[in-house]
């Protein structure tokens, strides 16, 4: 057994540390308290221990602007995935782009990187988002993989086929755009679902025991989704009180961090803190691609420059984790959960250079980064 001992606990529900060794057993923790003992012991005084961090929207398979090769996606991913399980990211949730072969060479060992949860693509009606359709070519698939299937539907019936078409080729979550992109929404071509072809999207998921993320950036968009049972909504940038009560259970991903330089900031933080102030529950989401590189050390502090850092951590441990099913398993640094921590170096919840403080990562209880390697 090895104990991690000196160091600050934190504690995400209250946002309160104390002074505790953590003692860890194969994968799982075994103990927190004072004076533990073990086989093993690391010197973590000075430092704050937090649990393994969630990312509940990332892409980290994205084809290139370039053409290139279908393998380029692929490969493009290994060292991202490695980088986010370096700085203390261990679990995360892909939301259009990796496969069940990500899952699989995780799983052996070929690659490193956090443990991984796949939605495959993002469903969506004919000229909505998903749809690669471009005027001088037609159907132009840049996925253009069997593993990846088509995301396409029209109509309830065929909405409920394009789910299990994505829990065929093992599907984790099913994500569906409510809404298109933000450049349809900025030229008034935001094709969406109708309210029926998501509540049979919603229904058919949960008849496969899937739970639906919806990508919305409008407030009609998030009240649709939300009242059709999305169990999270991303983005969320143009919030009312009409979709801040939809959203009463739901989870809100607001992924600040791809338009934290755009003209819809300001506007996008306005609705994070409409939903916060109104208890909506809130998930860490970076909507991470390799290009330009963020990640949710990024999300983070824009999150805590809206929320404070003891949220902004909870929202990227213990709630990311409830949203995901997996506060069992993860979330919090109690006994019986599993072995993710990260050392940080000082004892205070400054998130402005995560990557800077971060002195060591277990994963599955194997210390998998230092400062060192």
């Amino acid at each position: 057994m090895t104990v991690l001992a000196g160091a600050r606990v934190f504690d995400p529900e209250t946002g309160e540390s104390t002074r505790a060794d953590v003692r860890l057993d194969g994968d799982r923790i075994a103990e927190v308290g004072a004076g533990l003992d073990g086989d093993e012991r690391v010197d973590c005084s000075g430092g704050l221990l937090i649990p393994g961090l969630i990312d509940c929207h990332v892409h980290v398979a994205f084809p290139r602007p370039e053409p290139l090769p279908r393998s380029a996606r692929i490969l493009e991913a290994v060292p991202v995935l490695r980088g986010l399980l370096a700085r203390g990211i261990t679990t995360v949730r892909d939301a259009w782009g990796a496969d069940a072969g990500f899952k699989h060479a995780l799983r052996e060992g070929w690659i490193a990187g956090p443990d991984l949860l796949i939605s495959l693509r993002q469903l969506g009606p004919t000229g909505g988002l998903g749809d690669g359709w471009e005027p001088p070519a037609g159907v132009v698939d840049r996925f253009g993989d069997p593993s990846l299937p088509d995301p396409l539907f029209d109509g309830p019936d065929a909405a409920r086929a394009a789910v299990r078409r994505m829990v065929r080729a093992g599907a984790d979550w099913i994500k569906v755009g409510a809404s298109g992109a933000m450049r349809a929404v900025r030229s008034g071509a935001d094709v969406r679902p109708t309210d029926d072809e998501l509540a049979a999207l919603v229904d058919e998921a949960r008849r496969c025991g899937r739970d639906v993320l919806a990508h919305a950036h409008t407030s009609a968009a998030v009240v649709s989704a939300a009242r059709a049972g999305a169990r999270s909504i991303e983005h969320g940038t143009f919030l009312d009180d009409s979709a801040v009560a939809a959203l009463e259970n739901t989870w809100y991903v607001p992924t600040l961090s791809p338009i934290s330089d755009s003209e819809f900031a300001g506007t996008h933080r306005r609705s994070l803190r409409l939903a916060a102030d109104a208890g909506v529950r809130i998930a860490a989401g970076s909507d991470l691609a390799p290009r330009p590189h963020v990640d949710l050390t990024t999300e983070l502090r824009l999150l805590a420059a809206v929320l404070g850092e003891a949220a902004a951590l909870k929202a990227a441990t213990v709630e990311a984790a409830r949203l995901l099913r997996l506060d069992d398993d993860r979330g919090r640094i109690e006994p019986g959960l599993r072995a993710d921590l990260v050392l940080l170096d000082g004892t205070d919840l400054d998130v402005t250079d995560l990557p800077g403080r971060t002195r060591a990562v277990w994963h599955d209880g194997k210390h998998v980064s230092d400062p060192a390697q």
